[in-house]
């Protein structure tokens, strides 16, 4: 350890944090979703950066791109399915590359501890044909992180840090270092062909991006970053991710080939591995990703033909695939009580779900904390399918039985996210849709940060407020179909929802009632 660095023990939100702090980065954008929230949340609190919560995540890394072609490091942070809302950009990223270094770090959620599908992001880098890095603990994601800016700059290309709920949630030592100090960046230098993807220019991009991707390949075979840790040949191991900490604990005598970048695929690797073992498998969570590549060099590979392809893995359920007992002393927690959420007591969302399951009306919801309407004591809400869904679900039903009473119930955050636009449309097609947005001041589910309706930013700097009324005006909603209510007047609110759903037009109440969790921060620290 050199004389300037020391050893902290952090989460890998943190070190993926710090690691872009010592790398030199200078702008992060995001949008808060767990597992990725602590990225940014911990990012801004380093000297000399800028952080901001970006709308929405294709809006984050769409700024990201701005500040990567005016030559800044940037880091864009978000969880699986905020990748999807990204996609847009992203696979045009691609094509242009980036001038400086641009890392996007993406938190997937095996098990789905808070999220509404599992999804193998992975997918997306091969796809979009960009290199995707895995660490395994904190020390590999600071590390993993500063090494992601540097094939990015070296190679014009963006990098995608897969996170994963362990790697970003679990603590280890980490070994910081001296932070790089950010050169001021030259700004943007106009280059029509490389930035403008109209189809001319496109395909010529397209043929450098492959060369591109080789090159990031045969990188990747150089420096060893994929790590092979032969013990008994009997069995190899192929891996990657906070799943190599498993595999080491479960099969202690294997042979393991831990792939730190697992695409551009390592071809060669992948051979020298499997031939230097009896056996071959690959212990990978959610999709066989690894397997499929390793199948298609020809090579004989065992996989989700024993490892589950739903959930989220563990020592135990590796040492039951390769039908090992536990050791002795150790004893298998498979049968914890479920324990299911809840809306918090006092919840200013409480009284909206009883309203609306006593009216047993047609509800299409939306994600936040509100999504727990869905489960008793309310069983208020009947759709949940992505963030903003909820307006077009209700437009949907309308269309096909336009007599049905039915309400869209959306978040103040989620209804900046992606909600407007369907508001647009809904005006716009003559739905009679009535559109409910709790507003409780915050983004309570990952941990109060502020959104556009909150007065805040991310710094705690105040900033304009969205105003609903202007909005509603500006969609053509009148007077008479638009209403701000207090969320613990019960009865106003189910008269709103009662005059708004007779009146068969488009329709805006917004129930105002601040996060109980957030009230009490706000109490405790004396701030008005």
């Amino acid at each position: 350890m050199n004389k300037h660095s020391k050893k902290l023990f952090l989460s890998g939100n943190e070190a993926v944090a710090l690691g872009a702090y010592e790398a030199g980065c200078s702008v992060g954008t995001g949008y808060p979703g767990t597992p990725s929230t602590e990225i940014i949340e911990n990012f801004k609190n380093y000297k000399g950066v800028y952080a901001e919560w970006s709308v929405n995540e294709k809006v984050a890394l769409e700024i990201a791109i701005g500040s990567s072609f005016s030559g800044a490091r940037t880091i864009v942070t978000m969880k699986h399915v905020g990748l999807n809302v990204a996609a847009d950009p992203l696979f045009t990223l691609s094509y242009t590359g980036v001038k400086g270094g641009l890392v996007i770090a993406v938190a997937d959620d095996p098990g789905m501890h808070s999220s509404q599908n599992e999804q193998d992001s992975r997918h997306y880098a091969r796809a979009a044909k960009m290199p995707v890095l895995e660490p395994s603990d904190s020390a590999e994601a600071r590390d993993f992180t500063k090494l992601a800016f540097e094939i990015s700059e070296k190679y014009g290309t963006p990098v995608i840090l897969r996170m994963t709920t362990r790697t970003s949630h679990a603590k280890s030592i980490v070994e910081s270092g001296s932070a790089l100090s950010p050169e001021k960046p030259e700004g943007f230098l106009r280059d029509i062909p490389r930035y403008v993807m109209i189809p001319a220019f496109a395909r010529k991009r397209r043929v450098a991006l492959e060369e591109r991707l080789s090159l990031i390949s045969a990188y990747s075979a150089e420096t060893g970053i994929n790590k092979t840790e032969m013990r008994d040949e009997a069995t190899g191991i192929i891996t990657s991710g906070a799943v190599y900490n498993y595999v080491r604990e479960a099969l202690p005598s294997a042979s393991i080939l831990k792939l730190a970048v697992s695409w551009p695929f390592p071809d060669k690797k992948i051979r020298e591995f499997a031939g230097a073992v009896k056996k071959l498998y690959v212990v990978e969570e959610l999709d066989p990703f690894i397997e499929d590549q390793v199948k298609a060099l020809g090579i004989n590979v065992t996989g989700k033909e024993i490892i589950p392809s739903v959930g989220e893995l563990s020592p135990d359920i590796i040492r039951k695939a390769f039908s090992l007992k536990l050791s002795p002393g150790l004893k298998a927690v498979t049968d914890i009580p479920p324990r299911p959420p809840s809306l918090c007591p006092g919840c200013p969302h409480r009284a909206v779900f009883e309203i609306l399951r006593d009216m047993k009306i047609t509800v299409a919801g939306d994600i936040g904390c509100y999504s727990l309407g869905a489960i008793p004591p309310y069983s208020s809400m009947d759709t949940l399918i992505d963030m903003g869904s909820g307006i077009g679900l209700a437009q949907g039903m309308e269309i096909v039985s336009p007599g049905d009473e039915r309400v869209a119930v959306i978040g103040d955050s989620t209804f900046a996210h992606s909600g407007v636009s369907s508001l647009m449309s809904a005006s716009y097609n003559g739905r009679g849709t009535v559109v409910i947005v709790l507003d409780n001041g915050t983004t309570a589910m990952t941990g109060m940060q502020p959104n556009p309706f909150s007065g805040s930013r991310i710094t705690g700097a105040e900033t304009a407020v969205l105003d609903y009324g202007f909005l509603a005006k500006a969609v053509g909603i009148g007077d008479d179909n638009f209403a701000v209510v207090d969320a613990y007047k019960p009865e106003e609110i189910k008269g709103f929802i009662k005059k708004m759903l007779s009146s068969r037009k488009l329709s805006l109440l917004v129930v105002k009632g601040l996060c109980v969790v957030l009230k009490r921060k706000v109490s405790k620290n004396g701030k008005n």
